[in-house]
């Protein structure tokens, strides 16, 4: 049994179909148009292919690579139909997916040493970084780990009592010294007790919003930091969230966190509710950061590990 078989179950495949659906009938519906009654891939038609990408929202350095590797297939091939163009783009796709580092992993998995496994999520509010850490624990409880939502988001109204909301739906344990505390020393004991009570997994929030870039630099420094303290091999991940729907605001955000610390991760939510997925590969093409996980849905066991194959089979399907 291949591996896309073992950990992508057919429910998994429906809902990131479904996940994806509003964005393949706004690309794939505009390409057949530009496509129709053509007889070769023109420059014509490579013009309104680069306008479907970045209203896509695929973004204009990544347009332009795929833009400019079309070009060279077809200067090789000279003419194409449909069918061989979206196999070209298909292939385009797979390969700047698989530039920067995103690998095709089983289903929440734990790296081998890593006892607790100590992820920080950065991102800013709104996005849904919060019921993406629930999530996230609900998956790890359903494989038998055990796990504790450490609550970092100190500064805004209701951001600790929603995360203790998300720690009881998921079964989780819940570290919290409250509102207005400092956040590193909520991530360090946060880790401690994730240790003294041989927890699998620690998941620590932190702050959305802070008023300046400077601060909040300063700020997820300092709660890096602490963590590395109590725990000199952590944080093993630092995983940013994204929102999909806001398009070519993700790519400013993720500008903006990449910047502010060691961004290892990225989780990218609410793809259901987006037309423009095509942010997917400008993400994954201008950071080169791997996708870890995407949001295709509401419910609580739809956040998907990011799967190559099945996310590009879906996506020309």
């Amino acid at each position: 049994m291949s591996f896309f078989k073992k950990f992508f179950s057919k429910d998994k495949e429906e809902d990131l179909n479904k996940g994806l659906e509003k964005t393949k009938q706004s690309f794939f519906s505009q390409i057949t148009k530009a496509v129709a009654g053509k007889s070769r891939v023109d420059l014509e038609f490579l013009d309104e292919l680069e306008n479907i990408l970045i209203s896509s929202d695929v973004g204009l350095e990544t347009t332009v690579k795929i833009i400019e590797r079309l070009e060279k297939k077809v200067a090789e091939d000279k003419y194409l139909n449909t069918d061989e163009l979206n196999q070209i783009l298909k292939n385009v796709v797979v390969d700047i997916l698989s530039e920067n580092n995103t690998q095709d992993i089983e289903d929440f998995e734990i790296p081998e040493g890593a006892h607790p496994f100590v992820i920080m999520v950065v991102g800013v509010n709104g996005v849904g970084k919060t019921t993406t850490i629930g999530k996230i624990a609900n998956q790890y409880r359903k494989k038998g780990q055990k796990v504790v939502l450490g609550a970092g988001d100190t500064f805004r109204a209701a951001a600790v009592d929603q995360l203790k909301i998300w720690a009881d739906r998921s079964n989780s344990d819940f570290y919290s010294k409250g509102m207005n505390t400092d956040p590193a020393a909520v991530a360090y004991e946060a880790v401690q007790y994730a240790q003294n009570n041989n927890m699998d997994v620690a998941i620590i929030d932190t702050a959305g919003r802070l008023h300046t870039k400077k601060q909040l630099m300063e700020e997820l420094t300092k709660i890096k930091r602490s963590i590395e303290k109590k725990y000199p091999d952590a944080p093993h991940e630092v995983l940013l969230v994204l929102d999909a729907t806001t398009g070519q605001n993700a790519i400013e955000q993720a500008k903006h966190f990449t910047a502010a610390t060691n961004v290892t991760a990225i989780a990218l939510t609410k793809l259901d509710g987006s037309a423009k997925g095509g942010v997917v590969l400008g993400i994954s093409d201008q950071f080169k950061i791997p996708i870890k996980y995407i949001g295709v849905g509401e419910g609580m066991d739809q956040l998907q590990v990011f799967n190559r194959k099945a996310f590009v089979d879906s996506l020309f399907s």
